[in-house]
């Protein structure tokens, strides 16, 4: 910490403060940060609501505040240069610790509040209104971070930690500006492996399979709830606001007791809550006011307000329905939201349900529609004027495509002898060479010859099984370690960046010649995924390669059907900032549809 004060003191001096866009890691932490102090002057301040201790390298104790945001708020910044200004503190000053951190935390730091957006039925647009929500007070200066106790989804992404958690939870975190997600938002994934069973990942690490009568007789009274009290009081500790996702239905009368996820979560964090109707769905009042009825009593009492969402037509037309609503039920109806036509990640496999593609341009893009598809974002890049993306269930959809992508899955050995039961596998094998194909994490390793799995691992049948043949590579499911990692990388012919991340058990030995060559931090000799070129066939374990332009640009530069046209035009953007600017349009939409007053008392907003 040797002269770090001196340095920010002339920087001081040179005017040098605030939020230095300039710099290649901004924001490092949340967008609009104050870079004034890139170390923390405070430091170690020992303040256990700020950080912790941690183990280092040889075993000791070692101060951490890689949480803490405390030193990039403006008002926090503007406190502590008016003090080093006023006292003449230089680098290792004891004042710094004895006077102004106590004086400093005392004025500035406090408990964040808590406020849950359940829904009257699952899919009733939770997801998007704690993004909207979270962007909205982003833009008034509000810090905030998303938080959902229970999720149950194979959509998931590896935090910069290695920590998996729901993919949803990240494009919260990114609404509310923040950089990196962390398994605090997301402390209980579910990840389903067959129908009553699933895999429980607890704070971003695997923590036990679960029968759905074992979880909530066990997992739920035991273990379940103090997770949850303890990530939601780390988020209150660090946010001003932290913006709750319910799951499914708040009143499942026949779980009430057992469910962490909605009124027992909004209980630990003592949160108020906001009900989301869906109106698309029809019978939204009554779906509104049977949620409320039936509740208990202290349960009802947390509800603030009611949104009805995604109105399609003139929403001036629910107005008499919400005016008598608000009678019945004493809770004013604080927004009615239209349909918002906006282009972000769908959060599960609803968005399969009743389609068969999306979009209608000339370049069919066939995607392997497996029974336990996992991690579909990854084909949300896709989409565009020019491509239909079909989910294909048919040896059909293949032969007639310009282009395939076998996705990644829950249980690849299961959905790879699904593709063999329904043709889809022969007819993969017809269009080698024919057109590119790629295949991402458990689509790739079906690519390769032999699957091997003699304990049963996967799909709980010990055995060998024949691939695609596509590569020479041999996966081995040998132990239950799954492996969970976030990548950087360049495409080895003809260059241009990718990033993503991998989550998979199963490992591939791999005889083909390499797509990427790894650009992460201590990862720099080595290859990744398998091309190749001549018959169009590549494979990758990287999740979301197609986010940036260089590999989707490769991908799409083969394709070439007479009678449909040439490659699409595809965006030249990063999609992450179309799912930025989206979020944008999103938040636009709820503030327009919003009783700003009303939603200002709730959440305590000052004017």
């Amino acid at each position: 910490m040797k002269n770090i004060v001196k340095v920010v003191r002339d920087e001081i001096a040179a005017g040098n403060v605030g939020c230095k866009t300039d710099c290649p890691y901004n924001p490092c932490h949340f967008s609009g940060q104050n870079c004034t102090f890139c170390y923390c002057p405070y430091y170690p301040c020992n303040d256990e609501r700020l950080g912790k201790f941690v183990e280092g390298r040889r075993g000791q104790k070692i101060w951490s505040c890689e949480d803490c945001l405390l030193i990039h708020r403006d008002f926090f910044v503007e406190h502590t240069v008016s003090k080093i200004k006023e006292l003449g503190l230089e680098a290792g000053d004891p004042r710094f610790l004895t006077e102004v951190f106590p004086e400093a935390v005392e004025k500035f730091w406090h408990r964040g509040k808590a406020v849950m957006v359940v829904g009257a039925t699952s899919d009733a647009g939770k997801s998007i209104t704690v993004a909207a929500i979270g962007r909205i007070l982003k833009r008034m200066g509000y810090l905030c971070a998303p938080f959902k106790s229970q999720n149950m989804s194979l959509n998931s992404r590896v935090t910069s930690d290695g920590a998996e958690i729901a993919m949803v939870q990240v494009l919260q975190a990114q609404a509310m500006g923040l950089k990196n997600a962390d398994a605090h938002m997301n402390p209980i994934l579910l990840k389903p492996m067959g129908n009553t069973r699933s895999q429980v990942v607890v704070e971003g690490k695997p923590f036990a399979d679960y029968e759905v009568g074992g979880y909530y007789d066990e997992f739920v009274p035991g273990p379940g709830k103090e997770i949850v009290k303890r990530n939601v009081d780390f988020l209150l500790n660090h946010y001003d606001y932290v913006i709750m996702e319910g799951a499914g239905s708040p009143a499942e009368i026949n779980i009430y007791d057992k469910d962490i996820a909605n009124m027992r979560a909004a209980e630990i964090a003592d949160a108020d809550v906001i009900l989301v109707v869906n109106v698309e769905w029809g019978g939204a009042f009554a779906y509104a006011v049977g949620t409320v009825e039936l509740m208990p009593e202290e349960d009802r009492r947390r509800i603030k307000g009611i949104i009805l969402n995604n109105v399609r037509g003139d929403v001036n037309l629910m107005r008499p329905g919400a005016d008598r609503m608000e009678e019945i039920l004493g809770i004013p109806v604080i927004g009615i939201i239209p349909h918002l036509d906006v282009r972000l990640p769908s959060e599960d496999s609803e968005m399969f349900r009743g389609r068969s593609s999306v979009g209608n341009g000339p370049v069919h893009v066939a995607v392997v529609k497996l029974p336990r598809i996992a991690n579909f974002t990854d084909l949300d890049p896709l989409y565009s004027d020019d491509t239909t993306v079909v989910f294909a269930e048919s040896p059909e959809d293949i032969l007639d495509a310009d282009a395939i992508v076998i996705p990644g899955t829950k249980n690849t050995i299961g959905d790879l002898q699904w593709m063999k039961d329904v043709g889809i596998y022969d007819a993969l094998r017809q269009m080698k060479g024919k057109v590119p194909i790629v295949g991402i994490c458990g689509g790739y390793q079906m690519m390769g010859k032999l699957l091997s799995d003699p304990q049963g691992i996967e799909n709980g049948i010990p055995g060998d099984y024949e691939g695609l043949g596509f590569f020479d590579n041999t996966s081995t499911w040998s132990s239950y370690t799954k492996r969970v990692v976030r990548d950087r990388a360049v495409i080895i012919d003809g260059g241009g960046e990718v990033e993503g991340y991998e989550i998979h058990m199963g490992m591939s030995d791999v005889k083909e010649t390499p797509l990427f060559r790894m650009t992460s931090f201590g990862r720099e000799k080595e290859t990744e995924g398998s091309v190749r070129k001549d018959e169009m066939l590549y494979g990758t374990y990287l999740h979301g390669v197609f986010d940036r332009p260089a590999f989707r640009d490769l991908f799409f530069s083969l394709v070439s059907r007479k009678d449909r046209g040439t490659a699409p035009e595809m965006s030249v953007e990063d999609y992450n900032d179309v799912v930025d600017r989206n979020l944008d349009l999103l938040a636009d939409g709820f503030e327009k549809g919003l009783d700003m007053d009303a939603f200002k008392k709730i959440f305590g907003v000052k004017e």
